[in-house]
């Protein structure tokens, strides 16, 4: 069991990331509460998913941006070194080839914060799975 020595949150694993502060109430709050770094990536990705499908209700869940629509929904959260993309297995599958290049795991793609986002595979994904 490890503690975290600023919030004082227990947790299973050693050095577990996590927030220690108070949970973000907007995409853009959470973002700020981010690295200066990632900043023009975490509002790229939050644009390219807002432009793919509008009507999407856009919330924080988990302490992460979350977007919803119709019972179908995705979020993403900031990483150190990426932008971890929930999107499901059916999704990573469907989208395996243009998905080559990128590391997946489970439900979730790696999004490298060295690398420029791929905007436009963004788009269709979301649009796959929220519509």
């Amino acid at each position: 069991m490890w503690i975290c020595p600023r919030c004082g949150r227990e947790f299973k694993r050693t050095d577990q990331g996590h927030y220690c502060g108070k949970a973000p109430k907007t995409v853009l709050e959470y973002i700020d509460t981010q690295p200066i770094e990632t900043h023009s990536h975490l509002k790229e990705m939050m644009n390219a998913i807002k432009n793919s499908v509008p009507c999407a209700n856009e919330c924080i869940l988990w302490s992460m941006p979350y977007y919803e629509k119709e019972g179908k929904s995705i979020s993403f959260s900031a990483c150190k070194k990426h932008i971890s993309f929930y999107v499901g297995v059916e999704t990573i599958e469907k989208f395996a080839l243009e998905l080559k290049g990128f590391v997946t795991k489970k439900n979730a793609i790696y999004l490298p914060y060295d690398k420029a986002l791929p905007t436009e595979l963004i788009e269709n994904i979301v649009k796959w799975c929220l519509s």
